[in-house]
């Protein structure tokens, strides 16, 4: 026995073993595909028909996409250049493509409705990112006036009116405030639909008359194609959102009054289609205003799109705040904070991280939702493709419009649905 210890000897490795490269199997885009695509007999199954669909749609698809046709004048010009082959006409896209874009706005002033959406990146910049200087939010609240006086143009004092009524409507709650809270509220209210009901008009009929200063003036009915989609869409998701928190918190109100209204308001929207809700802008509003009131279809259909999104963004924030614990609103009120502050601060800001698919979501959905005006005679993209394809040099041409406009719809929705996937991930705590 001792002679066996004596020659047993204890060895401690000194020196590392060099790295070596994973199997080949292990790593790359072999295990990529073995665990996404190839890691079972069933997802095997599956892979392999999905291959011979994509293969399959490619086949069909392919020629016809490869075999295309970007300069003719019409349609029998298009068949003449293919030569009896199958094969895409996509010159109906190089002719008219301004008024898939424009509608009937007039071409010598594309710059303005060109200018409003660059201007619209630079608006949305700050909000989006928080890196960038905070001053740009100045422009920010600035920018709806900007754009509206670049599409639609006239008097440049009817803009600054509508501004100033928010102005007036701030001045109110800050002055009230020291009152009452609930006071500044409506006084908040009040004061910008008072000034826009008697003094707006006033105002800009005097500055007119002493300052005439402006852009050449634009009708609604020259809007139209993607300008009129991106009016009506931004504008939507802008407003509805909040709204939307507005409408949310009256919903979880202690106050009966403001609950049951906002109750209300939420169940008839939700219980009503967006159509049904067109019509009315279109054809049954004027019947409630006074005989000679003008009133701009566009903004009408703004209206009703903005309160249907509303809706339907309080239902998603509501839910948010549902989320939350309650151990989060005890610690707001154990930190002596008001109910505004504790939700700007605490309960909001974590509500709005939870909702964010719901609320992005919403925002898709109301954009593609801007193609329903066709029917109360806005002509979008979809009204103007009918209108292009009833011009004899063009009739009897569809999927070339149509995968036109599905692409430029595409590119908008897939680009905010990749900005909600970042935003997910620079707002997230925890390391799950």
């Amino acid at each position: 026995m001792s002679n066996i210890e004596s020659h047993t000897i204890a060895y401690v490795r000194d020196t590392m073993i060099p790295e070596q490269d994973p199997p080949i199997t292990e790593s790359g885009a072999i295990k990529w595909l073995r665990d996404n695509l190839f890691s079972g007999w069933l997802n095997t199954v599956l892979t392999l028909l999905s291959l011979l669909v994509i293969w399959w749609a490619i086949a069909a698809i392919g020629p016809w996409l490869w075999n295309t046709v970007w300069n003719a004048g019409s349609l029998r010009e298009c068949r003449e250049a293919l030569g009896g082959t199958s094969g895409a006409c996509f010159a109906v896209i190089n002719d008219r493509w301004h008024q898939l874009m424009f509608g009937f706005y007039p071409p010598r002033l594309y710059w303005r409705p060109v200018l409003a959406f660059v201007l619209l990146f630079v608006a949305l910049s700050p909000i989006l990112f928080t890196n960038l200087p905070r001053k740009l939010l100045y422009f920010s609240a600035a920018y709806p006036f900007i754009a509206y006086h670049l599409l639609w143009g006239g008097s440049i004092w009817l803009p600054i009116g509508a501004a100033l009524g928010f102005v007036a409507g701030i001045v109110a709650f800050a002055i009230v405030r020291k009152i009452n809270g609930l006071a500044a509220i409506f006084a908040a209210v009040i004061a910008p639909v008072f000034w826009w009901l008697f003094l707006a008009g006033p105002f800009d009929a005097t500055m007119s008359s002493i300052l005439p200063l402006g852009l050449e003036f634009v009708r609604s009915d020259r809007f139209g194609g993607f300008l009129i989609s991106l009016v009506i869409g931004v504008t939507g998701i802008s407003l509805s959102l909040p709204l939307g928190i507005l409408l949310a918190l009256g919903r979880q109100s202690d106050m009966v009054f403001v609950k049951s209204v906002c109750v209300i308001f939420i169940e008839f929207i939700r219980g009503v289609p967006l159509i049904t809700l067109l019509f009315t802008a279109s054809l049954l509003l004027n019947y409630f205003l006074p005989p000679g009131t003008s009133f701009d279809l566009i903004l009408r259909v703004i209206i009703m799109v903005t309160l249907f999104a509303a809706a339907y963004m309080a239902e998603v924030i509501r839910g948010g705040l549902a989320a939350l614990p309650r151990g989060q609103y005890e610690a707001a009120d154990a930190l002596g904070l008001d109910y505004w502050k504790a939700q700007r601060l605490i309960i909001m800001p974590q509500a709005l991280k939870i909702s964010i698919p719901g609320i992005v979501n919403t925002f898709i959905g109301l954009f593609k939702d801007t193609t329903l005006v066709v029917f109360i005679g806005l002509l979008d993209p979809i009204g103007l493709s009918n209108a292009i394809r009833a011009d004899t040099d063009w009739q009897g041409i569809y999927w070339e419009l149509f995968i036109f406009i599905g692409a430029l719809f595409f590119v908008f929705c897939f680009g905010i649905s990749r900005y909600s996937m970042y935003l997910e991930r620079k707002l997230k705590t925890d390391h799950r």
